[in-house]
């Protein structure tokens, strides 16, 4: 996990100058930082996170002879590439992210389809490159055009929002070369919602996610996982404490909450006390939450409302995880989107628009929830792990046909295939209330004067007239509460390119008549206090 810049078609002489812009993301990257011109004059820089290869494993990493890469994230399938499609070369280290610049060597373009893995990569031989994004875009890339006409790759828009004249996302599950241009790699049968009609298979469904987060597990540094006592943290975090005590392990859980009342961190401590875990909370205030939102959407680069909501807690739990000395930690994100967790998929008006929702929702995570994990945690130098985003796993979950998924076919239970999966009262993986517990939101569920909070500071901020005009201003995707007017004015102030505004994607709920994101404006929320009466409208 780290950060990477990559500028292709700049003079030589300005190289040097160029060195320091890496910098504004050594966040990603804490313990080693290496820079390198290539022959051709291509401009390599890294921030390195040490998870693999702690000794040799710096970046940039030269090949067989020409060819030099830098990578951002994990290949968990590096072993079996070396000791097969790779068996006759040469490594100069031992970490996972080599193979990707022997692939290339041996294949050229056409290697993307063998790696397994969350990747944003670029390799340079001469005059030749090719950049790529893993298929859900896990990790982040973009790309952006300067004045002179030279290419730019980083993991964060902070590094070439200044330099650039024009600049977006990397798409997921695309490489780009000279040669090709932008070509799609990741184009699986369940894009098409008509070919998802399988029945549903809870033995190889259960099986497929813990393979998944089996193969997570893999580093050379202390691992966690984070532990909302929702159904997705609490499975991988059920799965990985297995798998580790067969090791001799005991697991670090890490949960986060206002006060000790919180309604995840109650769910949280009968998981971590069901499983044995070494377990961690942390609380935070909406003073502490309010006071940290500016330096948050610097690091988030968006001013999506629900992102922000629920990075807050998250980049205050990433904090404390980094000062216990784990660096690598187990995530849930994207559960909700394969399996239509989303309170508001109960009132999907058929299993087609189900499908068609859950397989957009997947195809766009990389503009929420997988921005959300990345950028909150590597604020402070962690990486999240995310086994529901597994390939094959994916493969097994969204061709499942939606009528087995759909909540209204089975009492308004969301997510029920997958609790059904991991059911098992023979070796119980959680608590039953747990396993059935309701679905709640990662903000909602740190306490929720945590949104009240936020949505009363906002409209203290922002005034009548300047939300009834906000159209002028933000042409764009423009804010239509006094909380989103708060966060974009923020984000303006860091990014005022046009190209900064459009590279946002807004996370809105679909089939209700609240367009809040969050799960409390969905009236089949049960919950103590609801959204209403909170100035959702202001």
């Amino acid at each position: 996990m780290c950060g990477i810049l990559a500028i292709i078609g700049k003079k030589e002489a300005e190289a040097q100058s160029l060195k320091m812009l890496s910098k504004r993301m050594s966040h990603r990257g804490p313990d080693e930082s290496d820079f390198h011109i290539t022959e051709s004059g291509a401009i390599l820089s890294h921030e390195r996170l040490a998870i693999m290869d702690i000794n040799t494993g710096i970046q940039p990493i030269q090949g067989t002879s020409t060819a030099w890469m830098i990578h951002n994230g994990e290949i968990y399938n590096y072993q079996s590439l070396k000791e097969n499609e790779l068996k006759d070369h040469t490594f100069r280290t031992t970490g996972d992210s080599e193979v990707i610049v022997h692939l290339y060597e041996k294949y050229g373009y056409g290697f993307l389809e063998k790696l397994d893995g969350d990747f944003a990569f670029v390799v340079v031989d001469g005059k030749d490159f090719i950049a790529a994004r893993d298929p859900i875009g896990v990790k982040p890339l973009y790309y952006g055009k300067d004045k002179e006409g030279a290419l730019w790759f980083a993991s964060e828009m902070k590094v070439l929002a200044d330099q650039c004249v024009s600049f977006e996302a990397f798409p997921p599950g695309y490489y780009y070369t000279p040669a090709t241009g932008f070509v799609q790699y990741f184009k699986p049968e369940w894009y098409r919602d008509e070919k998802c009609k399988k029945e549903a298979d809870l033995k190889k469904l259960r099986e497929a996610l813990v393979e998944a987060t089996k193969k997570r597990l893999m580093a050379d540094v202390p691992l966690g996982v984070l532990l909302s006592g929702g159904l997705d943290s609490s499975l991988t975090s059920s799965i990985a404490a297995r798998v580790l005590k067969g090791q001799g392990k005991k697991l670090h859980s890490f949960s986060i909450g206002l006060d000790a009342d919180a309604p995840d961190l109650i769910a949280a401590r009968k998981v971590a006390k069901f499983l044995k875990t070494e377990h961690h909370e942390i609380h935070f205030t909406v003073e502490e939450g309010i006071e940290i939102i500016k330096k948050l959407i610097w690091h988030l680069e968006t001013y999506d409302v629900t992102s922000i909501r629920a990075s807050t807690p998250m980049y205050f739990l990433s904090k404390a995880i980094a000062e216990k000395g784990i660096k690598v930690v187990l995530s849930g994100e994207g559960a909700d989107e394969i399996f239509g967790g989303y309170l508001y998929f109960k009132n999907a008006p058929s299993a087609e628009a189900f499908q068609k929702e859950t397989i957009r929702r997947v195809r766009r995570l990389s503009t929420a929830d997988c921005l959300r994990a990345d950028k909150s945690t590597m604020a402070h130098g962690i990486e999240a792990r995310v086994p529901f985003l597994d390939k094959a796993f994916l493969k097994t979950a969204m061709e499942i046909a939606p009528e087995h998924k759909m909540p209204v076919t089975h009492s308004g239970i969301e997510k029920y295939i997958l609790r059904k999966a991991f059911d098992t009262p023979e070796t119980p993986f959680l608590p039953d209330e747990v396993l059935w517990r309701q679905k709640e939101q990662f903000s909602d569920g740190v306490g929720y004067s945590w949104i009240d909070g936020l949505i009363a500071y906002a409209s203290s901020k922002v005034s009548d007239v300047e939300l009834d005009t906000a159209s002028s201003k933000y042409p764009v995707n423009t804010p239509k509460t006094k909380e989103a007017y708060f966060y974009r004015e923020i984000f303006q102030g860091f990014f005022p390119q046009e190209s900064a505004a459009n590279s946002v994607k807004t996370w809105t709920p679909k089939w209700q008549e609240d367009k809040d994101p969050s799960g409390r404006a969905n009236s089949t929320h049960i919950a103590k206090n609801s959204l209403s009466g909170v100035g959702l409208t202001n």
